[in-house]
């Protein structure tokens, strides 16, 4: 089945669909979402990505993360994505959007506005292999240790964001489950 993105112009105003890898190979900009969910210890569930994704196989990343479909909310997709490759979903809620483009050794670039969905959870994920490698929990500040002496074992995307998903996490007094 072929996947499309929601092509957006600087703005994040939509301005048409294309399918997916043609978009990665056009790198042309389109809307993305990215979750972070923290348990009640304040770690952040990582998640390793399956060996066999098309661009940053086995590199550590935020809970889950994928592309709104056409006619789809970025929440209503970024519930979607949690219960495909986690196995659960939660209350979460939109924080702040960054634009970036980074381009990958397989002729892929990506080039999305990242909308980033922040919530709390204690459930332990249920995988999907087809996604999702392996999982695990951390504090901040053993990721932020991590970044600073292996930065290739994250993915581009995680590393922009984390600043400011832990600075908005540490402001908001988040329901405890």
């Amino acid at each position: 089945m072929e996947e499309y993105v929601i092509l957006v112009d600087a703005n994040d105003r939509e301005t048409g669909i294309m399918e997916k890898m043609q978009a990665h190979r056009e790198a042309r900009l389109h809307r993305a979402f990215s979750v972070f969910i923290f348990n009640r210890e304040g770690q952040l569930l990582l998640q390793q990505r399956a060996f066999s994704k098309y661009h940053s196989p086995g590199l550590w990343t935020n809970t889950c993360c994928s592309h709104p479909r056409p006619g789809e909310t970025t929440a209503d997709a970024a519930h979607r994505r949690m219960r495909e490759e986690m196995g659960f979903d939660c209350e979460m809620e939109e924080a702040f959007h960054f634009t970036y483009k980074a381009a990958f050794d397989n002729n892929l670039t990506e080039h999305e506005v990242d909308h980033v969905f922040i919530g709390t959870a204690d459930q332990l994920p249920e995988i999907n292999p087809e996604e999702v490698e392996s999982y695990r929990y951390a504090s901040p500040g053993d990721i932020r240790k991590e970044m600073d002496l292996n930065p290739e074992m994250f993915t581009v995307w995680f590393r922009i964001a984390f600043d400011k998903v832990e600075e908005f996490y540490r402001r908001k007094s988040w329901p405890r489950n």
